[in-house]
């Protein structure tokens, strides 16, 4: 760590957009994030946007949420929402497995918009708490998550398990990747002074 802070006028801003089929639980996650509340009948979602300060790993940041409704049919607008997201949180119910497969089609749907391999990406399996109505096993979860690379977290809006988990291990991810993003600049930037110089 250098001495020299920087003191920026406004905490970082990380967007989180929330995919997953409908019915999976993202706006019971997103609530239970925001307020610390479980909403057990909850109209579906057109979309809703959130912001949550937190601080995390002793950083002062924003979280912006996007609450997609899952049975988003216009393609359009479902680009856009994934247009502007900086990583993403897809949920799938691990007590129907279609949810699970839906997992694929998202995952393919923001790969095409955003263009990028590496996007800051977290499978989430809600509805921990129905261990005992499980259709969708967590070896296969997870076996699908390292395939794509990226972590699976189980989560229960319900009972509160792992919400935090889901969106600070999201948002470290997005950070991370901007601070990537940053740094190549930089070493571009470099061989030209050295030209300069010679």
């Amino acid at each position: 760590m250098s001495g020299a802070k920087k003191n920026p006028p406004a905490p970082a801003l990380h967007k989180v957009i929330m995919v997953g089929a409908g019915g999976v639980g993202k706006s019971a996650l997103t609530l239970q994030f925001m307020y610390d509340e479980f909403v057990e009948d909850y109209e579906p979602t057109k979309a809703d946007s959130y912001r949550k300060k937190v601080v995390l790993d002793g950083e002062e940041v924003q979280i912006d949420i996007l609450d997609t409704a899952g049975q988003e049919d216009y393609a359009a607008i479902r680009d856009n929402y994934f247009r502007s997201g900086e990583g993403f949180l897809c949920v799938f119910s691990i007590t129907e497995d279609d949810s699970f497969q839906a997992t694929e089609l998202f995952r393919e749907q923001i790969l095409r918009v955003k263009n990028d391999d590496h996007i800051p990406f977290l499978l989430v399996g809600n509805k921990a708490d129905l261990n005992e109505r499980r259709k969708v096993r967590e070896e296969d979860a997870k076996n699908r998550a390292s395939q794509w690379g990226v972590p699976y977290v189980e989560t229960s809006a319900k009972t509160r398990a792992n919400v935090d988990k889901a969106f600070y291990d999201l948002t470290r991810m997005i950070s991370a990747s901007k601070q990537q993003a940053d740094s190549p600049a930089e070493t571009e930037n470099k061989p030209t002074k050295c030209c300069c110089i010679s």
